[in-house]
């Protein structure tokens, strides 16, 4: 009974979504949140190339980590106040 290399891989990856999906949903600091989000886009596009979708995986990564992430950060920095940011 050998455990397959690629079943290792999508087992940490899947780990890698669920820690930076739940850093994304309880993290205090708004900007965290968007990061933690940006990194689960990330291990699904590698999911999804594991899952032989290249495809897919170039859109998640593209949407999903890349552009959604630079969207949410800069609608955060322009909507906080001065006051906010030391909290």
């Amino acid at each position: 009974m050998q455990i397959d290399l690629v079943f290792i891989l999508n087992t940490l990856v899947m780990i890698g979504v669920l820690v930076s999906a739940s850093v994304a949903v309880f993290s205090k600091k708004v900007l965290s949140s968007v990061i933690a989000l940006g990194v689960t886009g990330a291990f699904m596009a590698l999911e999804f190339i594991l899952l032989h979708a290249p495809d897919v995986a170039i859109a998640e990564a593209a949407v999903g980590a890349v552009l959604a992430t630079t969207i949410f950060v800069i609608a955060v920095r322009k909507t906080t106040g001065k006051g906010d940011e030391e909290k």
